[in-house]
C-alpha cells in the first residue's frame, strides 16, 4: 500500500476568511452552516435552489462567486436513497465537473471535498487511508471519480474526508441503520433487520462530523483522511442500542438475509496524529442525545 500524508498547512490554526458551502441545505450541510454561524465565521451558504451544479452554466455562475481567500466545502451530491442508477451517477458527475471548472478559473485558499468509505471495497479487511480506492458500485465510482477530477484540477490545500454512516435526528435518507432503526423503533416499536445483523460498521454522530470539518477548515488540511471513529459494531448490536431507548424496548427481528454479510472496520492512526486531541462521541451517548432530540423535535 503507498503511504499516505495527511498535513496541516495553517499553524496555528485559524479560521477562514469565509467558507463556501456547497449543499448547504442538506443533512451535513444544513448543520455545517449552523455551526459556523454560531462561530461567527463568514459563510456562503448554497443549496441546489440556488446554484444547480448539474447545470450547463454551473461552473460559470460558481465561478463569479468565489474569491481567492474562500475555503470551498463540497457537499453535494444525489444520495444513494435518491438513486444508484446511472442516471444519479451523471448527475453527480457533472456537479464534480462543474466544481473542477470553477476551481480552475478562480482557484480558492483550500478545498474539503466530503466523499465516501464507498470508495473502498468490502474485501479490505483492516481499512486505512493507503487502502486501495476500489469501488464496488456506481455511488462509490462517483465519489473516487469525482475525489481524481478535483485533484487534477485544484492544485492548493484539498481535504478528501471519506466519511462512513452519519447519523442524526434530522437526517431524512433513512438509510439502514441508526437513523433508520430509531423512525421504525417510533412507529410500531419494532426494528427489522436483514439476516441476523452481523454486519459491522462505523458510525458517526452528525456533530463530531462537523466538529471534524471545522478542525480541517481551522488548520486547511490536505490529503486524504477517513472521517471514523474506529469503532465498528454489528447491525443487531446497534438496533438493540437504539431499541432499548423507548419504552418498551422496540424488539429486533431477523428475517432471511438477500445479500452477503459484509464487514467494515478502520484503522483510525492517521486521524489520531492529525488531530490527537479530538474526542467522538461514545455511541450510545451519540444515540441517546440523537433520541432526545428526536423526542423533542428539536
Amino acid at each position: 500500500m503507498t503511504p499516505v500524508t495527511f498535513d496541516h498547512r495553517q499553524t496555528p490554526p485559524a479560521e477562514p476568511a469565509r467558507v463556501v458551502v456547497l449543499g448547504s441545505r442538506g443533512f451535513i450541510g444544513a448543520a455545517l452552516v449552523r455551526d459556523l454561524a454560531a462561530g461567527g465565521v463568514p459563510t456562503l451558504a448554497l443549496s441546489s435552489a440556488d446554484l444547480d451544479l448539474a447545470m450547463p452554466d454551473a461552473a460559470a455562475k460558481l465561478t463569479a462567486l468565489l474569491q481567492p481567500e474562500d475555503a470551498l466545502v463540497f457537499l453535494s451530491a444525489v444520495t444513494p436513497d435518491k438513486g444508484r442508477d446511472i442516471a444519479s451517477t451523471m448527475r453527480n458527475l457533472r456537479m464534480g465537473e462543474a466544481v473542477a471548472a470553477a476551481l480552475q478559473a478562480r482557484p480558492v485558499a483550500h478545498l474539503v471535498y466530503l466523499s465516501s468509505d464507498a470508495v473502498y471495497s468490502f474485501e479490505a479487511g483492516l481499512v486505512s487511508e493507503a487502502t486501495p480506492a476500489a469501488p464496488i458500485d456506481l455511488y462509490g465510482v462517483m465519489h473516487r471519480t469525482r475525489e481524481l477530477m478535483l485533484q487534477q484540477a485544484f492544485k492548493g490545500p484539498l481535504a478528501i474526508l471519506r466519511s462512513t454512516l452519519v447519523y442524526g435526528a434530522a437526517d431524512t435518507h433513512n438509510s439502514y441503520g441508526a437513523n433508520r432503526f430509531r423512525r421504525l423503533a417510533e412507529k410500531d416499536r419494532k426494528i427489522t433487520l436483514g439476516g441476523k445483523g452481523e454486519e459491522t460498521r462505523d458510525h458517526l454522530l452528525i456533530d463530531d462530523a462537523v466538529a471534524m470539518i471545522r478542525e480541517v477548515l481551522r488548520h486547511r488540511s490536505h490529503g486524504i483522511l477517513n472521517m471514523v471513529t474506529g469503532q465498528s459494531v454489528t447491525f443487531d448490536e446497534l438496533a438493540r442500542l437504539v431499541g432499548g431507548l423507548f419504552s418498551p424496548a422496540a424488539e429486533v427481528i431477523h428475517t432471511p438475509r438477500q445479500s452477503p454479510v459484509t464487514h467494515r472496520h478502520f484503522d483510525p492512526a492517521l486521524r489520531r496524529r492529525a488531530f490527537p486531541e479530538f474526542r467522538f462521541t461514545p455511541l450510545i451517548d451519540g444515540l441517546r442525545k440523537v433520541h432526545r432530540e428526536a423526542q423533542s423535535g428539536a
